[in-house]
């Protein structure tokens, strides 16, 4: 792990980035990674005071990094105007224009911080760029558009059509604008006065992001595992020279003064600096974008659904870990997989079964890296559980129901007319518990039915069984509760969790699942799982950690 300077540990949640894990005398806890203070990172640009600024599409805000201390302040808060700043760039006079994805809007932030919307005539506006005082945008969705807007008025000029998902641009020194189509793995280019596009490389590895250095070199980055990023001769024979970061999910960059080059990560949130061999050195840590579903296998390894990935706190497995040292563990966090809207997560018998706000329910095997389908068309699958004989159950929050997928893929409904189920889980008898964050109780599967088991909680989220107790994630209050199945009563186990928002934040509306036919920011879903030894490990998504809580009786002895 590299060495962290400064203000860098600044988590996102806590502003020290040193507080608890957890309030509790029952339980002892320690996270699995460090915090992170970048809710994803996505479009990265330089702004006039020298600062990068980072673009986070999760969270709905922008931060500035000090690319020689890695401190991070947020400029654009998630509670204002903003909702999913995906990409930025800066005009002349200082001002940031800022591509808001989901609700389809171009904004202005001039220098003294106001806002002014600039076009909402664009369709998931990705690419943002400006030439002098012109401002170029593009749309990431099939046969999507590249658009000159105006800023003090005017409809917009559509430069070209057919776009196969466009996404980060820039001029090249010969004044023509150069952009990826993602889905078909080009780049192609197009004057800023429009004219015809011309393909300027075809078979470009899954990219995502098009730069020029201070040279005038093309560069192409990888939204990949690999981290890969491709050079582009434009002056001689065409040829290409390919380096590998291992920065999983690159998304953007952006070049300082010096020809020093900075990539964000849409899949782990950090900034990082990139030499021309591929080597890197961390500005700001990367980690979790949530996480969300949390759950372990029998070899002791923990793997989260992160949004884009499944990943791994990097000190996993931790079962036969000695938990009387305590404390925050050294490590940062490793990507199994690139495993697009991940939410949930179980593992079972060597797999792993993960639910996606695409929609589906996948079995994904890690030994071999092959995934299987084993259910599509849903409407906001989130938790999962495993029964003893392999079939799987899941929360349908989007439909308001409890499924039951068996072996050979056939769907049956367990319960309906649910408010919001978020999340199931199992006991040792194989009953079947569902957590429902808008009706605020736990319930139990019974007849086709849900039975109540504990009623007036605050957004119960998570859950798992430990013995005879089960326990869930009470977001709205940030803690943990013990909940008796037979009688119904609740135990506050643990509190001052770090899941959900930050303490005063709040959002305007919840975040759109689709827009314009693509997938939105996810709900955030604060995931629970019991280990093999008897601890449990929690999804706090509100700084970017896995926490394991360990029975304080058996720590102390």
């Amino acid at each position: 792990m590299t060495e962290e300077t400064g203000t860098a540990r600044h988590g996102r949640f806590d502003g020290s980035g040193r507080g608890p894990a957890a309030t509790s005398g029952r339980w002892n806890a320690e996270r699995l990674n460090l915090p992170t203070p970048l809710w994803g990172s996505n479009g990265v640009a330089f702004g006039p005071d020298g600062r990068l600024y980072a673009a986070q599409y999760l969270a709905g805000q922008i931060s500035a990094v000090d690319p020689a201390t890695g401190e991070v302040e947020v400029v654009v808060p998630m509670d204002g105007p903003v909702q999913s700043p995906d990409d930025l760039a800066f005009g002349p006079d200082g001002s940031m224009y800022i591509a808001d994805l989901i609700p389809g809007r171009v904004w202005r932030r001039d220098p003294r911080g106001a806002y002014t919307l600039v076009s909402d005539q664009v369709k998931v506006p990705n690419g943002i760029t400006c030439v002098g005082d012109r401002l170029f945008v593009n749309e990431m969705k099939t046969n999507g558009r590249l658009m000159e807007l105006f800023p003090g008025g005017g409809d917009p000029v559509v430069l070209t059509e057919g776009l196969a998902l466009g996404n980060a641009m820039q001029v090249g020194p010969d004044g023509c604008l150069y952009y990826p189509h993602m889905l078909t793995g080009e780049v192609w280019r197009i004057p800023v006065d429009g004219g015809e596009p011309e393909l300027v490389a075809a078979g470009v590895h899954e990219p995502v992001s098009v730069r020029f250095d201070q040279g005038g070199v093309l560069l192409v980055l990888s939204r990949g595992v690999a981290g890969i990023v491709t050079r582009v001769d434009l002056h001689g024979t065409g040829s290409r020279s390919i380096v590998t970061s291992g920065v999983a999910g690159l998304d953007n960059a952006a070049f300082d003064s010096e020809n020093r080059m900075f990539v964000s990560s849409f899949a782990s949130g950090g900034v990082t600096e990139m030499y021309p061999d591929g080597r890197t050195r961390e500005i700001v840590r990367g980690g979790f974008d949530g996480p969300f579903g949390v759950t372990i296998d029998l070899g002791g390894t923990v793997y989260a659904a992160d949004h884009y990935r499944l990943a791994s706190p990097a000190d996993s497995p931790v079962v036969t870990a000695d938990a009387s040292r305590g404390g925050e563990r050294d490590g940062g966090v490793s990507t199994q997989e690139m495993l697009t809207f991940s939410h949930g997560v179980a593992a079972d018998n060597g797999l792993l079964h993960i639910t996606s706000q695409y929609g589906t329910v996948q079995t994904y095997d890690p030994r071999d890296r092959s995934t299987r389908v084993r259910a599509e068309g849903l409407d906001r699958p989130t938790g999962i559980a495993v029964e003893s004989d392999g079939t799987l159950i899941v929360a349908e929050a989007g439909a308001g129901r409890v499924l039951a997928i068996d072996g050979a893929d056939t769907l049956r409904v367990l319960a309906e007319g649910l408010e919001h189920p978020v999340d199931v889980t199992i006991d040792a008898e194989g009953r079947c518990y569902v957590s429902d964050d808008r009706l605020g109780a736990v319930l139990r599967i019974e007849d086709g039915g849900a039975v109540p088991v504990a009623e007036g909680l605050g957004s119960p989220q998570g859950m798992t069984v430990l013995g005879e107790t089960l326990f869930t994630v009470e977001t709205e209050h940030r803690r943990l509760l013990a909940v008796s199945p037979a009688t119904g009563e609740t135990r506050v186990e643990a509190e001052d969790l770090a899941v959900g928002l930050p303490p005063g934040i709040t959002r305007r509306s919840e975040p759109a699942l689709f827009a314009h036919g693509m997938p939105g920011a996810p709900r955030m879903f604060a995931g629970l799982t019991a280990t093999p030894d008897g601890s449990l490990l929690l999804s706090a998504n509100g700084e970017g950690t896995v926490v394991r809580l360990t029975p304080a009786a058996r720590t102390t002895t």
